[in-house]
């Protein structure tokens, strides 16, 4: 179990890295190819694009093939397209490559989550999932050292490494025992059958609802810093700062989850994210908003290791190979930030920042009144039925 632990966070943490990697060569490849702001965009959000479409075919494939199987075609995926996002030589390759690229993250995460929480026990199944998050975490620190040393070197010998440790780590999964194979009948209709289950819509409600408030912080604070007079190293500090302690939380949120149930941690998380979208608005100063900041983002990203849990708790409940749920996750997590980030904008354009904020406060605030009717779905008795 701990091997697989470890090859799972590996995996996660590649991922991510190589996704976040491409901040600091934007600018250079925006000047090599002559791009737009808008293709720098398309350049930037390919990844995204294909994590998105990638997360249904991603759960279809865990429930027919199993999650090993899925996992081994994501890092196929992941290798040939940072081999071949290493040598692109014209902009469409490196769109395309980005967007192959999301598409074998995806079958990743549901491939080797569903693998690795599906031989958890279901006491361990919080701190597992926070531990597994902390390595996405990592990754996503480690993306833009990455992504400078390619800039410095050129990107062909980091991009290649990063292709090979992902062929090294499918080597991995190959020599690691195969999970059960899944039930082809509960597989029929997989996504029909998840949301049958109670556990898993609130479990994706759970994870939307945090999504929605960092797509928010993630565009409306960098510019309200920016307006306050900090520098763009300080913007880019606050929120490395955000998801290192985050990283460290949801270790922390995994365990909560596990002794104290699953309620506790989410109903911690809703509140803190309420009361610092409430404070959002107020600072008219640089470092105090920077803090507000870093707690909205930690406090929203702890509700996600219990509401992942809660999710895969419920397919479970389904008899549902678990890595569907991790691609319900990477679905309604990828167009959270979406909408959080192009609608709380354009809301904020039109009003003023405290308008998105507010709106957001009253989601929290009715998610949270909500969670009092569902005790039994919280609960940390495990229950185990098929469908």
């Amino acid at each position: 179990m701990r091997r697989l632990l470890l090859l799972v966070g590996a995996v996660v943490l590649v991922d991510t890295m190589f996704f976040s990697a491409v901040t600091p060569l934007l600018p250079t490849y925006a000047a090599r190819f002559g791009l737009s702001k808008a293709g720098a965009g398309v350049l930037a959000g390919s990844y995204a694009a294909g994590a998105v479409l990638g997360t249904l075919p991603s759960g279809w494939l865990a429930t027919r093939a199993g999650s090993r199987r899925t996992l081994l075609l994501g890092l196929a995926l992941m290798a040939l397209s940072s081999v071949g996002f290493a040598f692109a030589g014209r902009v469409a390759l490196l769109d395309a490559t980005r967007f192959l690229d999301g598409i074998g993250g995806a079958c990743a995460w549901a491939g080797g989550m569903g693998w690795l929480v599906s031989l958890t026990p279901f006491e361990q199944r919080g701190a597992t999932i926070g531990k597994a998050m902390s390595a996405a975490l990592a990754g996503v620190l480690l993306g833009p050292a990455l992504g400078a040393v390619a800039q410095a070197t050129g990107p062909e010998t980091p991009f290649s490494l990063v292709g090979v440790l992902a062929a090294l780590l499918a080597v991995a999964a190959l020599r690691m025992p195969a999970p059960p194979a899944p039930a082809l009948a509960a597989a029929q209709r997989p996504y029909a059958a998840a949301w049958r289950e109670e556990r898993v819509r609130m479990g994706a409600w759970l994870v939307l609802a945090p999504a929605l408030a960092y797509g928010t912080i993630e565009v409306l604070g960098p510019l309200a810093l920016h307006r306050l007079g900090a520098s763009g190293l300080a913007i880019g500090a606050t929120f490395l700062i955000a998801a290192g302690v985050e990283g460290v939380a949801q270790v922390f949120a995994g365990r909560a989850t596990d002794r104290l149930g699953r309620g506790t941690p989410i109903r911690i998380g809703l509140a803190g994210t309420l009361a610092a979208l409430l404070v959002l608005p107020l600072p008219e100063v640089a470092w105090l908003l920077a803090l507000v900041v870093v707690a909205g983002c930690v406090l929203s990203g702890i509700v996600n290791t219990p509401a992942m849990t809660v999710l895969s708790d419920g397919v479970e409940r389904a008899g549902l190979e678990h890595g569907l749920g991790f691609a319900i996750v990477n679905l309604v997590w990828g167009a959270g930030q979406v909408i959080g980030a192009v609608a709380g904008a354009a809301l904020a354009g039109a009003t003023a920042d405290a308008v998105p904020y507010l709106v957001l406060a009253v989601v929290f605030a009715t998610t949270l009144a909500r969670l009092r009717g569902y005790a039994s779905e919280l609960t940390p008795a495990p229950v185990r039925e098929t469908a």
